[in-house]
């Protein structure tokens, strides 16, 4: 492949897969050191980007004012300000785009930046028509970030890239604080019980019943971590087993310093436990409605996974919502695991 010199990446939401998609910046870095990086976000995940050394910009897409402009049906000005974006987003004149989301929006933001040559997956959508080279997302599902990797390979750059998250100091630091006005100097366990889709939670009641377990045989508080959203909810779980609710009491980047900071976390697949398993940190994550990655750089974590007929189902449930297969986790055996994990925690 020619010497890429700038280069745009699409990989607007979903804070999971901006952990997953991250090899792509070491694997552009080690094949063209030289080259220039930007990644187009939106707001929520931009704090996971803007300190990362080897990123050059981080373009914002400002996906909830276009919304709000379309609601309102203030149509010329919606026009106008995208137009401006468009404005912006080619102004950097980049010779190359990746879509990493393999959706028609994301292709057309790479078709929109100018760039010659864009890399992507094919889709369902068939936004791979605005993209110059394309692959299917293939690669082996047990490992993680598989199709990531097999778009790395696609593009001949360097598969060896790991992992990355660099956080921003501010959000170290208000990590750090909350941690010593929490007493939580010693050690704590976090759990990220909360994702978008209730198929892929486990049950409050487990939750319940586990955190009582874990404060008991380990000495460690227990904390749960969440957005504003899951505030509810995790609150429930607190009031009825004693673990220390943060959940919407912090910004996603102070979250994932926290995670960094556990000594062991646990939880369901979202954002959060992707980026422990990132920082190496012990994870016991718990799959069941979707497709769970089993081999990962990671020495210190470990997938429950209860394979049955219907799974995975991913965004399509067959079991009349009683999740049966996030029910075949039993509190005993995430314990179990927790225990072989900080038996030999780093």
């Amino acid at each position: 492949m020619a010497s890429l010199k700038k280069i745009l990446i699409v990989r607007m939401s979903a804070i999971g897969d901006v952990v997953f998609a991250s090899p792509l910046i070491g694997a552009i870095k080690s094949t063209h050191p030289d080259a220039e990086i930007y990644w187009l976000a939106e707001p929520m995940v931009k704090e996971l980007l803007i300190c990362n050394p080897d990123i050059d910009g981080v373009i914002e897409f400002p996906k909830s004012r276009f919304r709000k402009l379309l609601k309102e049906r203030r149509i010329f000005a919606l026009f106008k300000e995208f137009a401006t974006f468009v404005k912006v987003l080619r102004s950097h004149r980049f010779d190359t785009a990746i879509d990493a989301q393999g959706l028609l929006k994301s292709a057309s933001m790479a078709w929109l930046s100018g760039a010659k040559k864009r890399f992507g997956f094919r889709s369902r959508e068939y936004g791979h028509l605005l993209l110059t080279d394309t692959t299917d997302k293939g690669g082996d599902s047990r490992d993680i970030s598989s199709e990531y990797y097999h778009l790395i390979r696609f593009m001949g750059l360097d598969e060896n890239a790991p992992l990355q998250l660099k956080l921003c100091p501010e959000a170290e630091d208000k990590a750090k604080a909350l941690i010593e006005e929490r007493g939580l100097q010693r050690g704590f366990i976090a759990l990220t019980p909360f994702t978008t889709r209730p198929q892929k939670h486990w049950f409050e009641s487990s939750w319940e019943k586990l955190i009582p377990m874990l404060a008991k045989r380990f000495s460690l508080p227990v904390v749960i971590l969440g957005s504003p959203a899951d505030r509810e909810s995790a609150e429930r779980i607190a009031r009825k087993s004693g673990a220390i609710n943060l959940a919407g009491q912090t910004g996603i980047g102070e979250a994932a310093a926290l995670v960094g900071k556990s000594s062991l976390l646990i939880g369901v697949d979202t954002g959060l436990t992707h980026m422990a398993v990132a920082q190496m940190r012990p994870t016991i994550a718990l799959f069941g409605a979707t497709v769970p990655y089993q081999n990962t750089p990671n020495p210190h974590a470990v997938v429950l996974y209860h394979k049955l007929e219907c799974s995975p189902c991913r965004r399509r449930p067959t079991c009349g919502d009683t999740f049966d297969c996030m029910r075949a986790i039993t509190p005993e055996e995430v314990l179990g695991k927790a225990e072989t994990l900080l038996e030999k925690r780093p």
